[in-house]
């Protein structure tokens, strides 16, 4: 781990740090990149080097925000994500700061940043990103139909296999779900499942359990009726042999 398979916006940042300092903390960045699925805690590890190294660098208190956040500690990724934006002075990570006030039990405040100023002028990748934040909000308190109609946005009809498809598709998928759409639900959690190349969500299992198939589960039950009716090679032979 190199630290060379970084963003070169993240080096641009890293430019302010002497080059030793910049070297060891881009190793640490990948590296918690790296783990952050397979061993969370050894990326935790490295996130905190990273952003103890390198505390006013920006993409080092967001890779810790991340990393806390994917651990579903919300109140210290919350302040990370704070400070990586107040540092770099941009919102793009204002639906991950929705997500953990929702994540928290917050799901007013989690809809007042939703709907805040800033909120406006994000990228169309990161809006996306809000839009599914805020339709889960609003399935957490109950507005089903308002999940819905949160994400009937111009993105939805056309979207294919962008980046973000996925997660739009299944969202919408999950809402109408909530509406008590089983067929809806399906269809678009099929999209969902065509879409999703890097394997993000769940489609498969969704569309699963909406089908009646549990397979694996048959499967267990199958052998264990298979065991239970197999005599043992001992079964017939007399106990005094």
């Amino acid at each position: 781990m190199t630290g060379k398979e970084l963003d070169r916006s993240v080096w641009q940042q890293l430019r302010t740090l002497t080059k030793e300092n910049a070297e060891g903390v881009a190793q640490h960045l990948a590296a918690a990149a790296l783990l952050l699925e397979d061993d969370p805690d050894e990326a935790l590890n490295h996130a905190q080097h990273a952003a103890r190294r390198a505390g006013r660098v920006p993409a080092a208190r967001e890779a810790l925000g991340l990393v806390l956040y994917r651990r579903g500690e919300f109140a210290e990724a919350l302040r990370e994500f704070r400070t990586a934006r107040r540092l770099s002075g941009s919102n793009h990570l204002l639906p991950y700061m929705v997500d953990c006030e929702r994540g928290l039990g917050r799901p007013e405040r989690a809809l007042e940043l939703a709907s805040s100023p800033e909120a406006k002028g994000l990228a169309e990748a990161d809006n996306i990103e809000l839009a599914i934040v805020v339709s889960g909000v609003r399935r957490d308190l109950g507005q089903n139909d308002a999940a819905v109609m949160g994400l009937r946005i111009p993105a939805l009809t056309r979207a294919s296999k962008q980046p973000w498809a996925a997660r739009l598709f299944y969202a919408y998928g999950d809402a109408l779900l909530a509406t008590g759409d089983e067929d809806g639900a399906h269809d678009w959690f099929s999209r969902a499942l065509d879409a999703d190349a890097a394997g993000e969500t769940d489609a498969a299992d969704r569309l699963a359990e909406l089908e009646g198939l549990v397979v694996q589960d048959l499967l267990e039950g199958e052998a264990d009726e298979e065991l239970e009716s197999t005599p043992s090679p001992d079964a017939d032979r007399d106990p005094q042999e």
